[in-house]
């Protein structure tokens, strides 16, 4: 399916928006959830320091939710408030005292997953020496079960 913002905002049940300036007031009555989404949007904005609308299309928004309601945040002057990196959107979610949030990206297309042979640099290995058949991986074990091993010893 291709979105555009409008069509994207119906689709994520968008109920409307909220400034910035107002997230302090819905926090200080309870009002403001606990979480926040930074989602995909095409730019509506030229400039903020990051060029070409044609050779970067997309940006950043977010979606807070006040009284359990998706709202879209918004400049003062009510505009779709935007950011053009996911750190810099992550920034702000910490600024404005989110300790979480999710990302969502409906617009950019992704071709496959990973191929089995990725590296994991983490462990060292790729995921292909790391899978093994079901059957290399069966254990048969009896352990006695005694009052000393419950968990409620006895």
């Amino acid at each position: 399916m291709m979105f555009d913002n409008e069509s994207l905002e119906i689709y994520l049940e968008i109920a409307g928006t909220v400034t910035q300036a107002e997230l302090t007031a819905c926090r200080e009555q309870g009002r403001l959830g606990d979480y926040a989404v930074a989602y995909r949007i095409f730019r509506n904005k030229q400039g903020g320091g990051f060029g070409d609308p044609n050779k970067h299309p997309y940006a950043w928004a977010a979606i807070v939710y006040v009284d359990g309601l998706p709202l879209r945040i918004n400049s003062a002057r009510g505009d779709c408030r935007e950011w053009s990196t996911l750190d810099r959107i992550g920034q702000w979610m910490v600024d404005n005292g989110f300790r979480y949030w999710w990302t969502r990206n409906d617009l950019e297309y992704v071709e496959s997953p990973l191929p089995a042979d990725t590296f994991d640099v983490a462990a060292g290995e790729t995921v292909a020496d790391v899978v093994v058949p079901e059957a290399e991986n069966a254990v048969e074990t009896e352990l006695p079960i005694t009052a000393e091993s419950t968990p409620y010893g006895g």
